[in-house]
């Protein structure tokens, strides 16, 4: 790759962003850190997930905050050592963030697999339904939560101060967004795009179709599995309602904000998502034109409404629009400079299929 493809306006400005958040802890206070920009920086790694599911794959998935659960769920269990609620095992806390990777990867590659010969609404539903079954899995089975949860649950001695996890949570953010679009170039991420625009003509050229579904939803929920340590680590507790459906329709909103189609989405979409819920209720004369703390829900879905009325593809494809310079081609919905296959052409190209 040469200089010149690496000096692109869009890396640029990736740069000088990423810079701009190292420098935050002092250039802004702690509570917009540590407890504003911390939250986005979770929130956006577990919504990047639906956006690399649906980017890639075709596949809208509602399961993606049950594996954001369930890495938070075992990590509790492994890590504490009393506790009137969980297995408290007691083991080191890097050891319970091996189970908790291990367990939350390993259910995301059983959940792809039954998962992976459905599409659209079907996919969208089965996947719901994981949702449902996860939260009454920990509400009801005490063993591992029951209904309060897990309480008191300690962070490793490393991640000891506030600006550490944030600073963890952006790391983990760069190398989940580098790596997500590394993954798009690769052979396999090529056939998964192909899978997405034509799966019986990947099929017929011999790929297997639901495997690479289903390993793409166990990356997905690796790195969801990530976040939710990130935010166990953050709360210090984890109850059942924190997964429910409610929450789980929530990570899909930020995703929809921030736009679908584009990983910058998810974390800008997380952002806008934590300012509106943060500091609505203390704008001046907010309530009276009642708006009130309980109405918050009906703000966003107004919010939502306005965005998708203005751009299908979110914030981002707003901002797009904005961009001097070229534009994507009417019907693709592509960013020209995304670097992705745009059909299955060009991915058969790119794996050297040939056809008589």
């Amino acid at each position: 790759m040469t200089a010149r493809h690496l000096l692109t306006r869009s890396n640029l400005l990736g740069t000088a962003l990423v810079v701009v958040l190292l420098l935050l802890p002092n250039l802004a206070t702690a509570y917009f850190v540590n407890f504003v920009m911390t939250q986005t920086l979770i929130l956006g790694l577990a919504a990047a997930t639906i956006v690399f599911l649906a980017k890639y794959g075709g596949m809208t998935s509602l399961a993606q905050f049950l594996l954001f659960g369930i890495a938070g769920f075992m990590f509790g269990n492994a890590a504490q050592e009393t506790g009137a609620r969980g297995l408290n095992l007691g083991w080191h806390p890097w050891a319970a963030v091996a189970f908790a990777v291990v367990v939350t990867t390993a259910a995301a590659f059983v959940l792809g697999a039954l998962a992976s010969r459905t599409t659209g609404l079907y996919f969208l539903m089965l996947t719901m339904v994981y949702a449902v079954i996860g939260y009454y899995v920990f509400a009801q089975i005490v063993e591992i939560s029951g209904p309060g949860g897990l309480t008191s649950i300690q962070r490793p001695d490393l991640l000891g101060p506030p600006v550490r996890l944030y600073y963890t949570g952006l790391g983990l953010s760069v190398l989940a967004y580098l790596g997500f679009r590394a993954v798009g170039r690769t052979g396999f991420g090529l056939t998964l795009q192909g899978v997405r625009d034509d799966p019986v003509r990947m099929a017929s050229l011999g790929f297997n179709v639901p495997l690479h579904r289903t390993l793409a939803f166990t990356l997905a929920g690796f790195v969801a599995g990530a976040g939710g340590l990130l935010n166990v680590w953050w709360n210090g507790q984890i109850d059942p309602a924190s997964i429910a459906i409610g929450p789980t329709l929530i990570l899909l909103i930020i995703a929809v904000i921030g736009g679908i189609s584009s990983f910058e989405g998810a974390w800008l979409g997380a952002f806008v998502y934590v300012l509106i819920f943060t500091y609505l209720r203390d704008l001046p004369l907010i309530d009276r034109i009642g708006i009130t703390e309980a109405r918050f829900n009906t703000v966003i879905g107004v919010i939502v409404l306005l965005i998708m009325m203005l751009s299908p593809e979110g914030l981002t494809g707003i901002a797009r629009r904005l961009r001097p310079g070229p534009r994507p081609r009417a019907g693709t919905g592509r960013d020209p400079s995304a670097g992705e296959a745009p059909s299955t052409r060009t991915t058969e190209k790119e794996l050297g299929v040939t056809r008589s």
